[in-house]
């Protein structure tokens, strides 16, 4: 078990870290330990390309494989979203998307990008109901793998902040479901009191 984790970790330390779910898996951790398995083979990670490919190889000791072309092409020049901001109508869609919190914005506002902190993945892409998102490029930008940890920091940020939430959430619809029925209670009283009123009667009358 200690040896399969040990493997699982060294194997997403070596993913971009892109969380673009291009390789078939959720995210990078788990395509890693699909890889640790022995269920996904090392040629599944576009955004990582032949360099990735290559580092995985070695990893394990394999011979490195082409890019699996089901999971989508090897960019030459890195891309960055952009929302053209005319076109956003504030439905949020990209930031639920977002797997890093690259986007800001509010129900009903104008969204926008932060574009150092966006690693390209393209989920906000299909997810804007207004086709008001593109991929543009951005040759200054470096490969995923010079920003992979930063990528993972704020990818587990996000899936911390999320589930504070829904842990949030759900102590408040325990509470609901706990908190008495203000009708029920009334009646409650109010057949108590009638309950009173009567063994009152019986008492008077013996």
């Amino acid at each position: 078990m200690h040896q399969h984790a040990t493997l699982t970790d060294r194997l997403d330390a070596l993913l971009p870290q892109t969380q673009c779910t291009r390789c078939g898996y959720p995210a990078c951790r788990p395509y890693a330990e699909a890889m640790a398995g022995g269920l996904a083979d090392i040629n599944r990670c576009p955004p990582g390309g032949a360099a990735g490919i290559e580092r995985l190889a070695q990893s394990l000791g394999r011979p490195p494989l082409p890019l699996d072309p089901a999971c989508g092409h090897e960019k030459a020049v890195q891309t960055l979203a952009v929302i053209i901001e005319a076109d956003c109508i504030g439905c949020t869609k990209c930031i639920q998307a977002c797997p890093v919190d690259a986007i800001v914005g509010a129900m009903n506002l104008m969204h926008t990008v932060i574009s150092g902190h966006c690693n390209g993945c393209e989920l906000c892409v299909p997810a804007c109901p207004v086709d008001c998102i593109e991929m543009v490029e951005a040759p200054g930008i470096p490969p995923p793998f010079t920003h992979a940890e930063a990528f993972r920091s704020r990818y587990r940020a996000r899936n911390h902040r999320l589930a504070q939430i829904e842990r949030e959430n759900e102590m408040r619809r325990r509470r609901h479901r706990v908190r008495p029925d203000p009708v029920a209670a009334a009646l409650a009283r109010a057949q108590d009191r009638l309950d009173e009123h009567g063994n009152a009667t019986d008492r008077g009358s013996a």
